[in-house]
């Protein structure tokens, strides 16, 4: 299983911007020539169309287990379901459930400035989890962009009835990595991803997309215990 680390903090958040990234060149198995600016722009284009969507998608962990992604834009708000836990995103707070015992618990954090991103360092438990955001996976790709000796091979499949463009990354040396392959959908969504993050071994795979999101995707764990660390605004000056 390739390894990768996240400690590069390329992109830092859940609505990401394209990068533009100059870099060498490598041929993919038809001997074509691919840009690595090109292949990273394009991937990060379709990802980033995705914060511009409101849908649901399912995905397929080892073991049997399952994880989601929802998103909805009125109001902007994402949620991450994944095993033994739960992160949702809005307008009011970062908030990160542990469902593993029988009464969950639940996190509550300031949510991102206006118009800022929030930090990378949210998905962490998520990774060792098993489920891997859009954000960690842009700045993977971004990571092997910028490694002149990295190898990358594009190539198309279709996940779970979609079609889907793929990069597979080795000989990462110039960032503490060996490698990764990952899926971006049509649509934007991710269609898979295999590597090593944050020393978990991480394989996703799509099962199911939607173009429409269950209003109960954003809700926390039934009678989840609460933890509020957001605290109370000082009171306006006389």
């Amino acid at each position: 299983m390739p390894a990768v680390s996240i400690s590069l903090r390329v992109l830092a958040g859940a609505i990401i911007s394209v990068l533009t990234v100059s870099g060498c060149q490598t041929l993919d198995d038809a001997g074509r020539v691919i840009g690595r600016a090109d292949l990273v722009n394009d991937l990060a284009a379709r990802l980033d169309q995705s914060t511009e969507l409101t849908y649901s998608a399912d995905y397929q962990l080892p073991g049997g287990r399952s994880a989601s992604i929802s998103q909805s834009q009125d109001p902007l708000r994402a949620a991450y379901t994944y095993p033994g836990g739960k992160l949702t995103v809005t307008a009011d707070a970062t908030t990160a459930c542990d469902t593993r015992a029988k009464k969950p618990t639940c996190t509550l954090d300031p949510p991102p400035a206006t118009n800022a991103k929030p930090s990378l360092t949210i998905f962490t438990e998520m990774n060792r989890r098993g489920l891997v955001s859009p954000p960690v996976v842009i700045g993977l790709l971004t990571a092997a962009a910028i490694d002149p000796d990295a190898a990358i091979r594009q190539y198309d499949t279709t996940v779970a009835g979609r079609h889907a463009t793929c990069v597979e990354v080795g000989q990462l040396s110039d960032a503490p990595a060996a490698g990764f392959d990952a899926c971006i959908t049509s649509e934007g969504a991710l269609g898979s991803f295999t590597g090593t993050v944050d020393g978990t071994e991480i394989e996703v795979a799509l099962s199911r997309y939607r173009d429409a999101v269950e209003k109960s995707a954003f809700d926390l764990p039934p009678g989840a215990g609460l933890i509020d660390r957001r605290g109370t605004p000082s009171p306006s000056p006389e």
